[in-house]
């Protein structure tokens, strides 16, 4: 059978009046291209549907024209309640700033993150991808990352990007407070964790890796 893979993406877009975020395209366009190459099912949702922004620092005229393909399903997402979360067999959140805003706190997320980790299906995120775990709880009501193996943004990265200040926590920090084994490699490393169910890439030079896994382990 072919396997669904459902991907989250934000619908936030403005920190201020003069810094604008959302998904960082390479984060979302390169594992959906691989998906689509695999023959996968592929749902792209969102919490309030419609228009998943792209960052704006994301785009560039070297990026390949076939992101240009993937990104056209930014355009209109489909809204979570209109999901049944429960046929899928993968869940794939893409990073940018946008869901330290929103993914974050989103009870709807938190309600799948939870489904897919306690039926032992796969979770995989990126970059800031995983602040859309850091709510969700196991059956015994520990946080589903706990003695975790993970990575995401990490402190040294959001620093020479000069964006901690905008941000609402740390990522890093806030991973580790949920009782995660925080794993770090250089800044701009291509870097993946995989511990039980939950794959996890540092930025965005880990989006290929990770989806690789995805398909590894499906």
């Amino acid at each position: 059978m072919t396997k669904k893979i459902l991907i989250i993406t934000t619908n936030f877009s403005e920190i201020n009046e003069d810094i604008h975020t959302g998904v960082w395209l390479e984060e979302f366009a390169v594992p959906f291209l691989v998906f689509k190459a695999t023959g996968f099912d592929i749902t792209v949702a969102s919490p309030m549907g419609g228009e998943s922004p792209i960052d704006e620092n994301s785009l560039s005229c070297s990026n390949p024209m076939e992101w240009d393909d993937a990104a056209k399903y930014l355009k209109d997402t489909i809204p979570l309640s209109a999901i049944d979360y429960e046929l899928f067999d993968v869940l794939f959140i893409p990073g940018g700033h946008g869901p330290m805003f929103d993914l974050a706190i989103n009870e709807t997320v938190k309600k799948i993150v939870e489904y897919f980790y306690n039926n032992e299906k796969l979770i995989a995120s990126v970059c800031h991808g995983p602040a859309a775990l850091i709510n969700a709880k196991d059956k015994n009501g520990d946080s589903i990352l706990k003695n975790r193996s993970v990575t995401a943004f990490t402190n040294k990265e959001e620093e020479i990007v000069k964006m901690r200040e905008f941000m609402p926590f740390s990522l890093e920090d806030k991973l580790k407070e949920t009782g995660a084994n925080f794993k770090a490699e250089k800044p701009w490393s291509e870097h993946v964790e995989i511990s039980s169910n939950i794959i996890t890439g540092q930025n965005q030079n880990s989006a290929l890796l990770v989806a690789e896994k995805v398909i590894m382990l499906l």
